[in-house]
């Protein structure tokens, strides 16, 4: 029995627009503050774009 690739375990998958949500720069995809904030937090990870960083509330 093969497994539904939307179960539980495996969550659809969000599709990202290049321009809109990142941009290559460098071999290096970076987010842009649209999509950080669509994901509702910050990561800690000090992402260029983090709008949560700016607001002091992040990790």
């Amino acid at each position: 029995m093969l497994k539904n690739e939307n179960s539980e375990q495996n969550p659809p998958r969000e599709i990202l627009t290049e321009g809109k949500d990142y941009y290559l720069e460098n071999g290096y995809w970076v987010f842009t503050e649209h999509y950080l904030l669509r994901r509702g937090h910050c990561c800690g990870s000090g992402c260029r774009h983090c709008p949560y960083r700016k607001k002091k509330i992040c990790k």
